[in-house]
């Protein structure tokens, strides 16, 4: 079902977003980062409603959108590099998830790329559904995955622009790189691989010959 308007769920998942935001604005990693980034989540804010009244979307791509929100705002207050994933899973699960993996770096921000083509899937699906009615289940699949790999390469492309402008620590700080060259190669991978499983989800429940405007 498509929802034109907000209803009282959907305020309750935005109510949850902005706690969220709320307790990440409290004594940030580094205040100004954090602010660079919350830049990203109010123009995403701003898109979503947008959408969400001139097409309509579904509650459950509504909460995905604002969960990947939830997982960047997360990152914003620690930064990238900082967020202590594997001290919270050890002090509740008494598990090395970096050890058991072999990671020897910081993947917070692996995840956040991860989540951003698996999470926004069905959002950039249902904008290509509407702006090209005419298109095929199998199509759209691929125009979204190849729009996802797109915006991740324009997103790498301002996180390098921004990051000529502070100094060496600063950019290391903002970009999450952790010294690794390929870092850039990998996150816009691991989007296009997130966008690759959601959207193989959806082709395989939806047939083509089912109404294509319930994502």
């Amino acid at each position: 079902m498509i929802y034109h308007n907000l209803t009282i769920k959907h305020w309750l998942t935005l109510a949850a977003l902005g706690f969220a935001i709320l307790i990440a604005s409290i004594h940030p990693l580094e205040f100004p980062s954090y602010l660079l980034h919350q830049i990203g989540t109010v123009l995403m804010l701003v898109a979503l409603f947008i959408c969400q009244k001139k097409i309509g979307l579904s509650y459950p791509t509504f909460l995905l959108y604002i969960l990947f929100l939830v997982i960047h705002v997360i990152g914003a207050h620690y930064l990238y590099s900082y967020v202590p994933y594997n001290d919270w899973i050890k002090s509740i699960f008494h598990f090395d998830l970096n050890q058991s993996m072999g990671w020897s770096r910081n993947m917070y921000d692996r995840l956040v790329h991860f989540v951003y083509g698996l999470f926004l899937y069905p959002f950039f699906y249902r904008l290509f559904q509407v702006w090209l009615p005419s298109l095929k289940p199998k199509t759209l699949f691929i125009l979204v995955i190849q729009f996802v790999m797109a915006s991740s390469l324009f997103y790498e492309w301002i996180e390098w622009w921004i990051a000529i402008g502070l100094s060496p620590e600063e950019a290391e700080n903002y970009n999450g790189q952790q010294g690794d060259l390929w870092d850039a190669h990998k996150d816009m991978f691991l989007a296009t691989i997130g966008s690759i499983i959601t959207g193989l989800i959806l082709l395989i429940r939806t047939p083509e010959t089912m109404n294509r405007s319930t994502v």
